[in-house]
């Protein structure tokens, strides 16, 4: 895999995290519609499985709807793939967040370390406004807790 490293600013995420699950386990729950629309999204949020496509192939859509729980509230994502090498990388540049107009073209680049029986990903993604990168970086960590909850 070719190391990318752009730079971390303070307009971004960057969360490191090691699931208890192989490489190509948590691959696919990044990657697999059935499978992210069982936890993407903040805790208050659910993913019907009808609204995440996901197409693997460089300039591939890769896009989901989150639904408020009390409220019902649509929060789509649609973004293209700029890059994938599977099982090792993924990067989406966003063009429409949950409609909002400053979130537009916001990258998003997965990296998974391979760890035996565990894999850490590495979440870098941004450019975001200050509330809009502390909604994000809290919407990923209640992910990732009904992530680890899934996992074999």
């Amino acid at each position: 895999m070719t190391e990318r490293a752009p730079e971390i600013t303070d307009r971004d995420v960057y969360i490191t995290r090691a699931f208890d699950a192989p490489r190509d386990v948590v691959w696919k729950f990044f990657t697999e519609p059935e499978l992210i629309a069982t936890w993407f999204g903040p805790q208050l949020f659910r993913v019907p499985v009808e609204s995440v496509a996901v197409d693997p192939r460089v300039g591939g859509e890769y896009r989901l709807t989150m639904v408020g729980v009390d409220t019902g509230e649509p929060a789509p994502m649609e973004g293209r793939i700029t890059a994938i090498e599977p099982p090792e990388y993924l990067e989406i540049v966003i063009g429409t967040y949950a409609g909002e107009d400053d979130l537009d073209e916001v990258v998003l680049r997965l990296t998974f370390h391979d760890h035996g029986a565990k894999t850490r990903v590495t979440l870098h993604q941004g450019p975001f406004s200050p509330e809009h990168r502390r909604m994000t970086e809290t919407g990923w960590g209640e992910s990732f807790v009904k992530l680890d909850a899934l996992l074999p």
